[in-house]
């Protein structure tokens, strides 16, 4: 679906603020059945998207734990003498959190179907100061080379017959923290290299900017964007009615 990229981040916000505003296991399955639905139109990777997300079910039974160790209410379905270690209630506070995480990162991948220069100029359109826009699209370049960084300093890992899997919790903070140190220092070196190349070619020289991107919108854009806005306010009243 060709659309303009403010329609997208329309649509994502509208996605994002259901997912936080909805705290009922329902709704919730809802508003990520239609996420679902949003996402395969936009023809997005959906399979290593739930790749991704398989590994919330951990967090999902941490969440949860925490939740009936502090929480108190529903039934008891782990306990170990009179410490309760999981209940109904705990165990739904963690579900909820999985959905709502879910539709959040499926939502955010809508504007990936995007380029990161639509993007900035989208939201220069929308008077967002450029600064921001670009940081914005920094953020977007950059996040998946950092992503990659880390994989390749576990793949590193690895290769020198370390399975952090199996290695004891106090070690595998250790590991951890050899990980993520030069991931760390060469984001570090890459931000001083970027802010030296931006400020070269007299980035902020002038106090406007031209672009030859001019994006418009059609009449399916202001559509989606209507159809958008009044779903999300039909959902909420249904839900706090």
């Amino acid at each position: 679906m060709n659309v303009d990229p403010r329609t997208k981040l329309v649509i994502v916000l509208c996605l994002s603020t259901l997912a936080i505003f909805i705290k009922d296991v329902l709704f919730l399955n809802g508003v990520l059945l239609i996420t679902i639905i949003i996402s395969l139109i936009f023809k997005t990777n959906m399979l290593q998207i739930l790749r991704k997300i398989k590994r919330l079910l951990y967090v999902l039974l941490a969440i949860a734990v925490i939740q009936s160790v502090f929480s108190a209410g529903g039934r008891t379905l782990i306990e170990v003498g009179e410490l309760v270690i999981l209940t109904t209630v705990g165990l739904q506070k963690g579900l909820e959190f999985v959905i709502r995480i879910m539709i959040i990162i499926l939502s955010a991948t809508i504007i990936t179907t995007s380029n990161s220069r639509e993007i900035v100029q989208g939201l220069v359109q929308w008077k967002l100061p450029y600064e921001i826009a670009f940081m914005v699209s920094i953020g977007i370049r950059f996040l998946p080379i950092l992503i990659e960084e880390i994989k390749d300093s576990v793949i590193a890992i690895q290769l020198r017959g370390i399975e952090i899997e199996k290695i004891p919790l106090r070690e595998r903070f250790r590991v951890y923290s050899y990980l993520f140190t030069p991931v760390f220092v060469s984001t570090i070196i890459r931000a001083q290299k970027l802010s030296m190349s931006i400020e070269m070619r007299g980035f902020r020289a002038y106090e406007t900017r031209t672009s030859y991107t001019v994006l418009e919108m059609s009449y399916t854009d202001y559509l989606v964007i209507f159809s958008s806005l009044l779903c999300t306010s039909a959902l909420m009243y249904l839900y706090v009615s």
